[in-house]
């Protein structure tokens, strides 16, 4: 199972994060790419405002980095649960992991929406993008989740269009 993850991730550089990804019930690769970019944006913005802070107040330099390393940790922690949740609803095909999941993006895509209205307010362009893309993301994996709990455990299969049958000419 860990090896077939593996494996679904390698296809990811050939094809593109978005090309090698089904859009029928694929939750593990989706979460985990949601948990790359929403450390990457953590990571990224608490430099920026440690170095900011450091910059401005030199005083509080330790405890400004102390403060970002652990929420850091706890960003990588909750979005790293998120991911083991849509790993497990995707290989057991669980109809509960499917709900849970999408309780949880639902919740992620309640504070994205909130963030991105403060971040409007403030003008911290770098919090926007990363709370629009948090935002997207949630609903996309929402999306998936709804679709795997929707199979019930069985197989997804994607809207299949039903063939017209040709009625048999009358040969004279």
């Amino acid at each position: 199972t860990v090896g077939r993850f593996l494996q679904d991730l390698s296809v990811l550089p050939a094809r593109g994060i978005m090309g090698g990804v089904k859009l029928t019930y694929e939750t593990a690769i989706a979460t985990f790419i949601q948990f790359i970019i929403a450390s990457l944006f953590t990571l990224v913005s608490q430099l920026a405002s440690t170095t900011v802070g450091c910059f401005k107040d030199g005083s509080n330099c330790v405890i400004n980095l102390i403060t970002s390393i652990i929420f850091f940790i706890l960003i990588a922690v909750v979005f790293g649960s998120i991911w083991m949740i849509g790993y497990m609803a995707q290989e057991r095909r669980s109809k509960r992991l499917s709900q849970l999941l999408i309780c949880a993006e639902g919740f992620i895509g309640l504070l994205a929406l909130f963030s991105i209205k403060l971040n409007l307010s403030s003008r911290n362009i770098l919090g926007l993008i990363a709370s629009i893309a948090l935002a997207a993301m949630a609903a996309w994996i929402i999306l998936l989740a709804f679709r795997l709990m929707k199979a019930g455990g069985g197989r997804v299969v994607t809207h299949q269009r039903q063939r017209r049958r040709r009625r048999p000419t009358p040969s004279s």
